[in-house]
């Protein structure tokens, strides 16, 4: 009974205090708070919403809120987490500074006094990057030379556009072989781009393209053809151009689209040659340079040239060019020659090499014998015309006489003339034979025979030198007489001449009519011409007097021992040996010669004065010998 009695009383004194506890306000102890996370939504490439549901504060009022989130599962407040007020109930947070196409792991917080709590773990990824989506537009607006391309970007790709435009060229690749026009801003929607610089009647890709920081994206390729036009051509300068002759031509820069089957110029000396000038089609058709050969043209006359080009669509024509013509010119030519002189006529020619431009009227050969221009020569026309080389024979002229001699041309600009050249005339004597004759000398040059001579007559032509062939005969005459080195007339007579003694020098009528047998004193004039001093040139000596006068004497060939001259002079003297005075025997062929001067030596009567040229002496030898001796004479002109 008492047992029972405890059991009710106990019970009794809960319920009591329960009651007390009530009236007098006594609360429990707070807790964490109680909250859901919302699921993400609105995801972009970096940023997202969600937010949490708090529903239960824990008995404490909630001073903080939000969401956490990160990459790894179980985001704290101390990562990355928004704010979002404080109190009971739904929140909403916006998350931002997200990285493209990632995963991250979010969960709702919620703070009171007692701590912080977290709702259960929600996960999201947000929007990846990718290349812009962009379309090619159709071209629809070209001419020949121009058009209006475009595109749409219909989607950024999540970035950027920073760039966009086409690609164009003639290959159905041309994002990749052709040329990029830029439109004028970025962005998405469309856009149009002005193709400019086209070629006419080509068919031409287009492919769009915009870029973003993932790359650049294409649209697909579409084509067009540009339309077709007259041809496009440029007249070239006229650079190379004659008297009556020029080089012009053009260059189709562009065949409009069509092939180009003529071109060429037009020209003639008014403007406008396209409508009053001279039609000249090139000798191929096509795109590119090409020349006109234009010939028979006026001199100094001014051209006027346009180029033309023709397709299936029309005419083209360049702009038009000028040049003149160059006027006629005197010819240009040189004289030749002589190829063949004797003792009154000579062979000259002459060569034009250009005709100045006009042509060649007349040409010839003119001739005096006093130095000139020519314009006043005796002229003599070799009856032909035209350029190049051509002969002139020239007759009736004196013997032994120094004629100056000029080719010359005329054309319309006047008459031109060559270089003078020199022609000697030869001699001949009472026999009929012709010598060689040469110019020796530098202040006072006179005209010696180049060649022995051969006359078997004096200049009267009545009386005839003796010839005198035996030895014994030979060597005790006191008076003229002449012969043939060892008597033989046909073998010696052409090279050598004939051998004279003194007496036959002395007569003074041996040279021809004109000429004389020279002095001591010319011999020395001659010499010293030469080179040789005065000193020299009046020694008697039979070695050497002088230096290289008688190598400059000497022919080139036949001596002996190769004592051959250079023959510089023209003197030609050769090695026809002589005749022994006080036997009448030849000597020394090929190895020396002697020539009789004029002049009695000095210091004996009985001798006369020669010159000696051996094949062992450069120099030339002065001695007085026995009159009744052989030598050869040579004439000199009076």
């Amino acid at each position: 009974m008492k047992r029972e009695y405890s059991i009710y009383t106990a019970l009794l004194l809960t319920l009591w205090i329960g009651f007390i506890i009530s009236l007098t306000g006594c609360k429990k102890d707070p807790k964490l708070p109680t909250l859901t996370t919302e699921g993400a939504s609105d995801v972009t490439v970096s940023t997202a919403k969600t937010g949490g549901n708090i529903t239960s504060n824990g008995g404490a009022e909630i001073i903080a809120r939000g969401v956490c989130w990160g990459l790894i599962s179980q985001p704290l407040i101390s990562d990355p987490h928004t704010s979002d007020g404080n109190g009971d109930g739904s929140f909403t947070s916006t998350l931002t500074g997200l990285l493209p196409g990632t995963t991250y792991y979010v969960r709702a917080y919620a703070t009171n006094s007692v701590g912080t709590n977290y709702g259960d773990e929600v996960t999201f990824t947000t929007e990846p990057l990718s290349k812009a989506t962009v379309t090619t537009t159709a071209v629809t607006v070209f001419t020949h030379n121009t058009a209006t391309a475009g595109g749409n970007v219909t989607s950024d790709g999540n970035a950027t556009i920073t760039d966009r435009g086409v690609y164009f060229g003639t290959t159905n690749n041309p994002q990749t072989t052709g040329t990029k026009i830029a439109a004028a801003a970025g962005g998405t929607g469309t856009f149009t781009c002005s193709l400019t610089n086209l070629a006419p009647g080509t068919l031409y890709y287009v492919a769009a393209y915009a870029t973003n920081s993932e790359g650049t994206a294409f649209g697909t390729v579409v084509q067009f053809t540009t339309a077709t036009v007259a041809p496009t051509v440029i007249t070239a300068d006229v650079t190379v151009y004659t008297q009556t002759t020029a080089t012009a031509g053009g260059n189709v820069t562009s065949n409009g689209g069509a092939a180009v089957n003529e071109r060429g110029v037009y020209y003639g000396p008014t403007p406008n040659p396209e409508t009053t000038g001279t039609k000249f089609t090139a000798s191929t058709a096509g795109s590119g340079v090409y020349i006109c050969n234009l010939t028979n043209l006026i001199p100094s006359t001014q051209y006027y040239v346009k180029a033309y080009a023709i397709n299936s669509i029309g005419t083209d024509f360049g702009d038009q060019v000028a040049f003149v013509t160059r006027a006629v010119v005197k010819a240009t030519l040189t004289t030749t020659g002589p190829s063949s002189i004797n003792n009154v006529s000579a062979v000259i020619g002459g060569n034009i090499t250009a005709d100045g431009g006009g042509s060649i009227l007349e040409r010839g050969i003119c001739w005096s014998t006093t130095p000139g221009s020519g314009e006043t020569w005796t002229q003599v026309a070799d009856g032909n015309s035209g350029t190049g080389s051509y002969s002139v024979s020239l007759s009736g002229l004196s013997e032994a006489t120094l004629y100056f001699v000029r080719a010359y041309a005329e054309n319309s600009a006047g008459t031109a003339f060559g270089d003078a050249v020199t022609v000697l005339t030869y001699m001949s004597d009472r026999d009929n034979n012709i010598y060689k004759t040469v110019l020796i000398g530098d202040v006072s040059p006179k005209i010696w025979m180049a060649e022995n001579l051969k006359t078997t007559k004096y200049r009267d032509g009545v009386t005839g030198i003796p010839l005198v062939t035996a030895p014994g005969d030979w060597s005790v005459l006191a008076t003229p007489a002449y012969c043939w080195y060892a008597n033989n007339e046909n073998l010696y007579k052409p090279l050598y001449g004939a051998l004279y003694n003194w007496f036959a020098v002395n007569t003074g009528n041996l040279c021809p009519t004109g000429w004389h047998v020279p002095t001591d004193e010319e011999f020395k004039t001659l010499e010293k011409s030469l080179g040789m001093t005065t000193e020299q040139a009046n020694l008697y000596s039979i070695i050497q007097r002088g230096t290289d006068q008688g190598t400059k004497m000497k022919s080139t060939s036949g001596w002996y021992n190769d004592g051959n001259g250079t023959n510089s002079s023209g003197f030609n003297g050769l090695p026809g040996g002589y005749r022994y005075g006080a036997d009448g025997g030849f000597y020394d062929i090929g190895k020396l010669s002697y020539w009789w001067s004029a002049t009695e030596y000095e210091y004996d009567p009985a001798k006369a004065t020669y010159r000696r040229i051996d094949y062992n002496v450069t120099g030339v030898l002065r001695e007085g010998t026995s009159k009744k001796g052989g030598k050869f004479i040579r004439c000199i002109k009076n």
